[in-house]
């Protein structure tokens, strides 16, 4: 009687589990990124691992036996983990898009910071925007709909089975053309608000010449930005719920291009 007994079929396909797990994990924002630590990333996509592996998993078959087929599939495990990122980086960079463009209107321009997820410098508002925008997306269940993309793959497409087609392409640009729709949206009250102040500085400026309008411009545009930042988060909450309600079915179509 064996006491423990070693299947190679079932270490492998453990295996394979493992490695779609850990590389996609670590490529999503929330659970990878250099906001965790190493350490805990790999102790998460273990858990995940055996967590998952009763129910999705791969057969221990399609394990290859050369290692640069090996190598092959793993590079494919990392272009659908970029594949998914994006998918979701194209809504935090719509918000910082039209932070920026908020910021440029309300005189923000000088002050930037550095976005931890991307290590890119950002301007102040951009920042408020996108640390804002993270908190809704988790208040909204979109770190589950990123597992549930996850899920999505295991059915869809198998280990080594990732292909760059032209579908995969027209599909990458329609969606990452919503960025700039989501951006303008966004940012459209400020903009219009504060294109009626500079209109009424400008009919000030013509009828009193001897006003400094720019010494009262300044003070009165960031505060007319700050007051109509509270439609502005009013109308995120209802563009982010938009996005993760349609961040299903966009993986589902990129997961489909790609295994074709």
């Amino acid at each position: 009687m064996e006491l423990f007994p070693f299947n190679p079929a079932v270490v492998f396909s453990f295996l394979l589990t493992l490695m779609r797990i850990s590389v996609i994990l670590f490529l999503l924002p929330f659970f990878g990124g250099n906001m965790l630590p190493t350490s805990v990333k790999g102790a998460l996509c273990l858990v995940m691992a055996l967590a998952l592996y009763p129910v999705l998993h791969f057969p221990g078959a399609l394990m290859p036996a050369n290692p640069w087929t090996l190598a092959l599939m793993f590079l494919g495990e990392v272009l659908m983990g970029l594949l998914l990122n994006i998918l979701v980086l194209l809504l935090f960079s719509a918000v910082q898009c039209a932070g920026s463009i908020m910021g440029f209107s309300m005189g923000f321009t000088l002050m930037n910071s550095v976005d931890p997820m991307t290590g890119a410098s950002e301007s102040g508002l951009g920042h408020l925007m996108n640390q804002v925008t993270t908190m809704m997306f988790l208040c909204l269940n979109g770190h589950l709909v990123l597992i549930g993309g996850l899920a999505e793959s295991f059915r869809v497409v198998p280990p080594g089975g990732l292909l760059v087609n032209p579908a995969l392409g027209e599909h990458l640009i329609a969606f990452s053309s919503q960025m700039f729709v989501i951006a303008l949206k966004i940012a459209s009250p400020i903009m219009a608000s504060l294109f009626l102040v500079d209109l009424a500085l400008a009919l000030v400026a013509r009828a009193a010449p001897q006003m400094n309008v720019l010494f009262i411009g300044f003070p009165l545009k960031i505060g007319v930005g700050f007051l109509f930042m509270t439609l502005v988060f009013s109308a995120m909450a209802l563009y982010v719920g938009r996005y993760i309600d349609e961040l299903v079915p966009m993986y589902r179509l990129v997961l489909k291009a790609s295994g074709q």
